[in-house]
């Protein structure tokens, strides 16, 4: 082992170790709350004490490893447990829904921010935010767009309050609405909660296969990154913005890593069924991959961030998270999922 990559594991060791012992204590919660669930109990216990005793800096590389890291390796796992037979039960139907969703988002977002007095970039970075995956997307549309640090920082602290509150409140409307039809709920899911944590956090609030039928939907939004980054970049150059692409950025997979091994090993479980030894042995491992990164998520979720944003943030963050919840339960309706 190098001295660099000795020296940065002794930073991620404190925050993964935190991590981890909330992810602990969250599934021995759970034997007392079953109703709750241990994923849900995770990222709980972890937004109270990461605002309250765990508020130091030297915790915030572990925890950031614990909930970027942790949660791809959760998502690649996840193809083991699907197949191309499991994905057909979305049908035509939910492609379609995804799109409709994306569209409706992005324009929305768009105008509303723009009515509100953000600057096109902020607009365009908060709807990919919403219509893609978050943190995720934002990330890989601001070098296309030229945002600038300050502008990227506010807009991701913006859609991951969204988020929280989504995740914690659209699941029991979701079970509410329609009870026991699982493709409903997953779409409503998947087709709106904005990062990969945050789906697996509300469906974990219903059911495990809930879990796995919104990441479905949720997974089909990311592999569209590539086409929203693709007509922000050429919005923003027809408005006349100087926009220098890095040749380094060319080089990068157009969709996540995490979402290219999920399809890979998707489709060979999919043609060359595997054992069921491998299956239960991939899902234990992404279910305590998954739990610990929700700790994380909720330990770096800091409350005071969102309170510094401002009444406007807060407005365009509502009015984002109505547009989607309302067109959401709408193309549910409509196409009959």
């Amino acid at each position: 082992m190098s001295t660099n990559t000795f020296e940065k594991s002794k930073t991620i060791l404190p925050g993964f170790f935190l991590s981890l012992a909330v992810a602990i204590g969250a599934k021995l919660l759970a034997l007392l709350m079953p109703q709750l669930g241990g994923a849900t109990l995770s990222i709980l216990l972890g937004i109270i004490l990461g605002n309250t005793f765990f508020k130091q800096p030297q915790l915030a590389a572990g925890t950031k490893f614990s909930e970027s890291r942790l949660l791809e390796y959760s998502v690649v796992l996840l193809g083991f447990t699907v197949t191309f037979q499991t994905i057909s039960k979305m049908g035509i139907k939910g492609l379609l829904y995804v799109i409709l969703m994306m569209s409706t988002v992005i324009i929305g977002a768009y105008f509303l921010g723009r009515k509100l007095g953000f600057n096109e970039k902020m607009a365009l970075m908060m709807a990919g935010g919403n219509a893609v995956c978050g943190s995720s997307a934002i990330g890989a549309i601001a070098p296309a767009i030229k945002a600038d640090d300050t502008e990227k920082g506010q807009i991701i602290t913006l859609v991951n309050l969204l988020g929280t509150v989504m995740m914690l409140t659209l699941p029991f409307l979701g079970m509410q609405l329609f009870g026991n039809d699982l493709i409903a709920k997953s779409a409503l899911l998947g087709g709106t909660l904005q990062s990969v944590g945050q789906v697996v956090a509300g469906a974990s609030l219903v059911n495990g296969e809930t879990v796995q039928f919104s990441m479905l939907f949720k997974i089909t939004r990311i592999i569209f990154l590539v086409v929203v980054v693709f007509i922000f970049e050429q919005k923003v150059n027809r408005a006349g913005h100087d926009v220098v692409i890095e040749k380094k950025a060319k080089k990068k997979l157009p969709i996540p890593w995490y979402v290219l091994g999920f399809l890979i090993i998707c489709i060979v479980n999919s043609f060359f069924p595997l054992p069921d030894l491998i299956n239960q042995v991939a899902h234990f491992i992404s279910t305590w991959f998954e739990t610990i990164a929700l700790a994380a998520i909720g330990l770096r979720l800091d409350f005071r961030k969102f309170l510094k944003e401002g009444p406007r943030f807060l407005l365009y963050g509502l009015s984002v998270g109505a547009v989607q919840t309302v067109a959401a339960l709408l193309f549910i309706f409509l196409l009959h999922l």
